[in-house]
C-alpha cells in the first residue's frame, strides 16, 4: 500500500473541494492517505509570494473560480464571512486531535474543511471554533507548546519537501499541486508511462531565459 501525503491550510478553498473529491478519485486503488495541515502564509513568506486573495483582480477570480467548481463537480461550498482569515486556531485544533508522532483522522479534516467552507459564517470565530473543539474533542490542547510546535514542524517539513502550495499530494518522491493534479496524481498511481519518460525531470531542466530583478 502507497501513502499518500496530503498537505493542507483550512484557509484554501481548492485544499476543501480536493479533500472532497480525494476519495472517489482514488476508489480501487491501494493507498492510504495522511493529512497534513501546515500554515499556507508561513510557506508563503518563506518563498517571498503572495497568496491568491492577497492580489486584486486574483482574489476576486478566486472566490468565483472555486463556486463554479463546487458547483461543476456538485460538491457544497460557501465562501466564508471573511476570507482571508487567520487559520492558526484551527490548525492547533486538528493536530490536538491527533496523539504525538501521528497526523489527524479524515473525521477531523473534514469538520473542519467543512466549519470554514459550508454556511458561510465567520471561520475564525472563537465562539465558534470553542464549539467545534468541544465537539471534536481533542486528545490535545490545542494552546499547548506541543501542538503549535507541530504546526511549525509541519509545515517546516513541507517546505523542505519542496511543497510550495495547497493542497499538494505528496507520493513516493513526486509532488501533486493543486486541485487539477488529481487526474495526474492517478495518472501516476496507475502506472501511466508517461511518469517513465523524460517530461518529469526535463521541466526541472529547463533554463530561465530572463529573471526579474
Amino acid at each position: 500500500m502507497r501513502t499518500i501525503d496530503f498537505y493542507f491550510d483550512p484557509i484554501s478553498p481548492y485544499a476543501a473541494l480536493a479533500f472532497e473529491r480525494l476519495p472517489e478519485a482514488l476508489a480501487g486503488r491501494s493507498v492510504a492517505v495522511r493529512y497534513v495541515p501546515i500554515l499556507f502564509g508561513a510557506m508563503l513568506k518563506s518563498l517571498e509570494h503572495k497568496g491568491p486573495a492577497e492580489i486584486p483582480g486574483k482574489r476576486d477570480w478566486t472566490y468565483r473560480q472555486v463556486l463554479w467548481q463546487g458547483h461543476r463537480m456538485g460538491i457544497p461550498l460557501d465562501l466564508p464571512a471573511a476570507h482571508p482569515f487567520n487559520p492558526l486556531g484551527l490548525l492547533r485544533l486538528l493536530w490536538a486531535t491527533a496523539d504525538a508522532g501521528r497526523t489527524p483522522g479524515r473525521y477531523a479534516v473534514e469538520r473542519v474543511l467543512r466549519h470554514v467552507w459550508r454556511g458561510g459564517e465567520d471561520a475564525a470565530d472563537p465562539a465558534r471554533l470553542a464549539a467545534l473543539t468541544a465537539d471534536l474533542a481533542s486528545r490535545r490542547d490545542p494552546a499547548s507548546d506541543e501542538v503549535k510546535a507541530a504546526v511549525r514542524e509541519a509545515t517546516d517539513a513541507a517546505i523542505a519537501r519542496g511543497v510550495f502550495g495547497v493542497p499538494t499530494m505528496g507520493v513516493d518522491d513526486k509532488l501533486f499541486w493543486g486541485l487539477d493534479a488529481i487526474d495526474m496524481l492517478t495518472g501516476y498511481l496507475d502506472g501511466d508511462a508517461w511518469f517513465d519518460g523524460p517530461g518529469w525531470a526535463a521541466a526541472a531542466a529547463l533554463p530561465a531565459g530572463v529573471r526579474r530583478g
